[in-house]
C-alpha cells in the first residue's frame, strides 16, 4: 500500500488551512498515495496552549459540512483519508475526533481520544471528554486500521489492543513540540523518546506505525510561555521499527511511502509474540498501580 503523509505547519485561517490541505491530499494522490494520514487537529491553530471558553466555537458537528469536505476529496481522489477534528457532540461535551473516510467518501469509522493530557501549553483536559468508543480498529477498503491520536501513542496498551482486533496498521495523528525554554539536548531527548516508543509499537506488534505530526512555531496566546515548536519529524516505521521514511524536523513535507503487508506476515511468524502472550498473568494491568499490601 502506498500512504501518503502531509506535515504542515497550520494558521488561525481554518479555510486556508483546509484550502492547503486540499492542495496537498491533491498532490500524494497524482503520485499514487491509497491511504493519506493527516496531523492532529489540523484545521486550525493548537488551541489548547489556553484555556478559553471562546475555543469551543472551533468545535464542528459530525457529520456536517467540514465532514462533507474531506468526504468529497476522498471521493474525487478515490483514497481513504484520516483526519483529525475537534468534535462537538452536544453543549459542553467534546471530543478530539479522529475521522476516517473511504475511497467512496463515506465515513468509515471514528475515534475518539482517549489519553487527554493536561500539561503546560497543553491544557487538553479543559477541552475533551475521553473517548467513549474504544480501541476499536476501523475498516476500510484497504484494510483495518488501528488508528489513535496523539497521547494515546505513548500507551502501548492502545497499540496491542488495536493488534488483537486485527489492525493492519497503527496510525497517530499528532500535535507535538518543544517548549522553547528546554535545553536543545533535552528537546531532543524528547523527540528520540516519543520516536522510540511508537517504533517499539511497530515490533511488539509486528505491525507499521504511521505517525504524522505538525512543523511550525505557534505562538502562546496567553504570552505565559513561548509557545510551542511543533518538532515535525513524521515517521513510517516497518513492523520491525525499521524506518521507512522520517520526514525533517523544521519544514513542510509531503511524503508517499509504500509498506509491504507481507513483510509483517512473515515477522510475525518468525516473532510470534501474540502466541507467547502469558495472558493468565497479566490482570494487575487493570490496576492503577500495584501497591505492596494487595494480592
Amino acid at each position: 500500500m502506498k500512504i501518503g503523509l502531509i506535515q504542515q505547519s497550520c494558521s488561525s485561517d481554518i479555510k486556508e488551512n483546509q484550502r492547503k490541505l486540499e492542495r496537498n491530499i491533491a498532490d500524494v494522490a497524482e503520485r499514487g498515495a491509497q491511504l493519506v494520514v493527516l496531523q492532529e487537529l489540523h484545521d486550525s491553530l493548537y488551541f489548547c496552549q489556553v484555556e478559553s471558553v471562546d475555543n469551543f466555537d472551533l468545535a464542528v458537528s459530525i457529520p456536517g459540512p467540514v465532514t462533507d469536505f474531506y468526504s468529497t476529496l476522498a471521493r474525487r481522489h478515490g483514497i481513504v483519508l484520516v483526519t483529525s477534528l475537534f468534535e462537538r457532540r452536544a453543549a459542553g461535551l467534546y471530543h478530539n475526533t479522529a475521522v476516517v473516510f473511504d475511497t467512496d467518501g463515506s465515513i468509515a469509522g471514528r475515534y475518539r481520544k482517549m489519553h487527554i493530557p493536561d500539561d503546560p501549553a497543553y491544557y487538553e483536559k479543559f477541552y475533551f471528554t475521553p473517548g467513549d468508543l474504544g480501541f476499536r480498529p476501523i475498516r476500510t477498503s484497504l484494510g483495518c486500521l488501528g488508528v489513535q491520536v496523539c497521547w494515546d501513542q505513548w500507551y502501548p496498551e492502545g497499540a496491542r489492543l488495536m493488534a488483537l482486533q486485527g489492525a493492519d496498521l497503527l496510525i497517530y495523528p499528532t500535535a507535538i513540540g518543544y517548549e522553547n525554554s528546554d535545553t536543545p539536548e533535552e528537546q531532543e531527548r524528547q523527540r528520540e523518546a516519543w520516536t522510540t516508543v511508537q517504533r517499539g509499537h511497530a515490533v511488539a506488534n509486528g505491525l507499521p506505525v504511521i505517525t504524522v505530526n505538525r512543523v511550525g512555531h505557534e505562538p502562546a496566546p496567553s504570552g505565559q510561555t513561548n509557545g510551542i515548536q511543533f518538532w515535525g519529524s513524521s515517521f513510517v516505521a516497518g513492523p520491525q521499527g525499521e524506518f521507512l521514511y522520517r520526514a525533517p524536523k523544521d519544514k513542510e513535507e509531503n511524503a508517499v511511502v509504500e509498506v509491504d503487508f507481507h513483510r509483517s506476515e512473515q515477522v510475525r511468524r518468525w516473532w510470534p509474540f501474540l502466541r507467547d502472550r502469558r495472558i493468565e498473568e497479566f490482570h494487575g494491568l487493570t490496576r492503577r498501580f500495584m501497591d505492596e499490601n494487595r494480592d
